[in-house]
């Protein structure tokens, strides 16, 4: 195991007044209408072509952590992306539109969470009453940038905007010289465009969990403890749920795995060590994380940050505030991730008649020969 000091802690918590925004991202900065969006790049610098963009924790995750705050009407425009891309709406109303000419739409609220497939153009609109926030996630540590629709780089054009090869923001009006056709980002070709990936309303329904689709169950060998029992609901892929009859939604690789986490005002989750990266992102305030095997290092959070939490540091969860919290759990990589709890905690559940299968899931103690019961 590995032991973190408070001030490694610290550091490893971005607390949402310390995010930095940036509002020359992207090459459509200056184009009417999306002129008023702020990136964030939290973990990992994400996709931005800016130098100007702070990046709260560069640590390499396997995966990057950004957000997107946009007034009402703004629209960030439509683009490509090579690694995964998932939207997690935490506040407002969003319109997203995906296809060759942005043609189809999905609406997404407080909680839905969207996963666009690779290869295929996005963009997405503040379609509330007022501002709105959404974090997203990046799949791996490099994402190779962004394509950006033809029409889109052509508008660009006109204002003096330019996207390099390397993904670096060219700004003319700046006094950036105008780059030669070998530096710049050409546009895309009709033909490359129809070419494209295709996906319907339906398929796309698919990608999309949203707040009331949740299936939130017992997600631990600590459920019969006293002020245990949390429950998780999966969203995408393998996540640390232990529960046998949890499925996420969204199955395809994504390079880490996503799920909700929600405890009632004093629940708990037992001390585990867990080997991958994980973040952790409330949506409201109250939840603490206690670290080490003396627990004495403590992280309490407020709604919207964003917490890392190392490999291989014993890690625990509380509710302290007076009204439910979910968070958000991300982890590193696409297998079925094994929180490993104490001896104690798998002995307690253990005379109360829950003990872990060789899959390290949650089965009933008498259903599991003796020789077959999961010591950890």
């Amino acid at each position: 195991m590995t032991r973190i000091t408070q001030a490694q802690a610290d550091a490893r918590h971005v607390k949402r007044s310390d995010y930095r925004s940036c509002t020359v991202a992207f090459i459509d900065c200056k184009k009417p209408g999306s002129h008023l969006k702020q990136n964030y790049s939290i973990i990992g610098p994400g996709v931005t072509s800016s130098s100007e963009q702070v990046i709260n924790l560069p640590e390499p995750h396997g995966f990057n952590i950004g957000a997107a705050a946009m007034p009402t009407g703004i629209t960030n425009n439509l683009h490509i992306h090579f690694t995964a891309e998932v939207f997690m709406v935490y506040d407002g109303e969003y319109t997203f539109r995906w296809g060759s000419n942005g043609e189809n739409e999905i609406v997404g609220r407080p909680g839905d969470i969207l996963s666009v497939p690779t290869w295929i153009f996005r963009g997405f609109t503040n379609t509330g009453a007022g501002d709105g926030w959404l974090f997203t996630t990046l799949g791996g540590d490099n994402t190779g940038g962004v394509i950006f629709h033809p029409d889109i780089l052509r508008e660009a054009a006109e204002y003096g905007l330019y996207l390099s090869r390397d993904n670096r923001l060219i700004d003319t009006s700046r006094g950036d010289p105008v780059p030669d056709d070998d530096v710049r980002m050409a546009p895309m070709s009709a033909q490359d465009v129809a070419r494209l990936r295709s996906y319907s309303p339906r398929d796309m329904r698919q990608r999309v969990v949203k707040a009331e689709d949740r299936d939130y169950r017992p997600a631990f060998i600590d459920r019969a403890l006293d002020d245990c029992g949390a429950e998780i609901a999966p969203v995408i892929g393998h996540g640390i749920s232990q529960n046998r009859d949890h499925a996420a939604p969204i199955t395809n690789p994504h390079g880490f795995s996503m799920e909700w986490l929600r405890l009632r005002p004093g629940q708990k989750v037992a001390p585990f060590v867990l080997a991958d990266k994980m973040v952790v992102i409330p949506r409201q305030e109250g939840l603490r994380i206690a670290l080490n095997d003396a627990a004495d290092v403590a992280l309490d959070l407020g709604g919207w940050d964003t917490v890392s939490v190392p490999g291989d540091v014993v890690r625990s969860f509380e509710n302290t505030g007076d009204a439910e919290v979910e968070a958000l759990v991300i982890v590193a990589g696409d297998h079925q991730k094994r929180p490993m709890f104490r001896d104690t905690v798998i002995e307690a559940a253990l005379a109360r008649g829950w003990a872990l299968d060789a899959q390290g899931h949650v089965a009933e103690a008498h259903l599991i020969p003796g020789y077959a019961l999961v010591a950890q």
